[in-house]
């Protein structure tokens, strides 16, 4: 982790404390910190900043001089409907999502997403992988993440609510690259000031393992969904989400 954030509730004026274990174990194993020493914090929901540890126990970390001055960076103007994948990979991608600083996440059925992972247990651990991607990417602001059982009702009636600058599907089938796509985007704009920020979607579909189905692709694109590629090779959906995410750091 590269900052340690902390609720709203182990704030006291200029002190905090730190008590969850994960955390207590990275300052004394990880960060080898010992009394005296500043830490990089943040409160949740808030700002980030620095505190001097003031006291340490194997179960509590006292800290004074908190002082938190600086905004945590601005979201990304970006939604991503992911098709809910294997469990064991969920971790890493709500992780990953949440540290590239994805501003919404819906999670949602599809025909190659297995119904038992609806009833996974680490669905109940989001809160858990969103915190670890904050404190990856330096981060306060929680994603909002949303579950949708029902691809086809989302699809037609709250998909198009959705969508104002363009979105995208992710389907190494189709014969338009994500270059292409923002290309066209770029020359459709009236106001190129700030062409790449204008060009970009404000909507990401992505699929699980197989990716999407003919008829998901045909649902999505009668709601101004454009599939794209990102080249010849089959990604994971590990590696299709950073690869098309991270054309917003760009």
């Amino acid at each position: 982790m590269n900052c340690i954030l902390l609720p709203a509730a182990n704030f006291l004026h200029d002190r905090a404390h730190i008590h969850a274990l994960p955390q207590i174990d990275h300052v004394h194993n990880v960060l080898a910190a010992k009394v005296g020493d500043t830490l990089k914090i943040g409160q949740l929901g808030g700002h980030l900043g620095t505190a001097m540890i003031d006291n340490m126990t194997p179960d509590c970390i006292q800290l004074r001089d908190v002082k938190l001055t600086m905004p945590p960076p601005p979201k990304l103007d970006l939604t991503v409907i992911l098709a809910l994948p294997r469990p064991k990979v969920l971790r890493r991608l709500i992780m990953d999502m949440t540290a590239l600083g994805v501003r919404d996440i819906i999670l949602i059925n599809s025909y190659r997403t297995q119904k038992s992972y609806w009833q996974s247990p680490m669905l109940k651990r989001l809160n858990e992988f969103v915190l670890e991607g904050l404190q990856q990417g330096v981060d306060t602001i929680a994603p909002r993440i949303s579950l949708q059982k029902r691809f086809k009702p989302f699809v037609e009636d709250e998909l198009p609510w959705l969508v104002s600058k363009g979105a995208i599907v992710a389907h190494p089938y189709t014969s338009q690259s994500l270059a292409q796509y923002l290309q066209k985007q770029y020359l459709q704009k009236q106001d190129l000031q700030k062409p790449s920020a204008l060009a970009m979607p404000n909507l990401v579909c992505i699929g699980a393992e197989g990716g999407w189905i003919d008829y998901e692709i045909e649902l999505l694109a009668a709601q101004g969904c454009e599939a794209v590629h990102v080249g010849p090779r089959i990604l994971r959906t590990e590696a299709a989400v950073n690869v098309l995410l991270g054309q917003w750091l760009l």
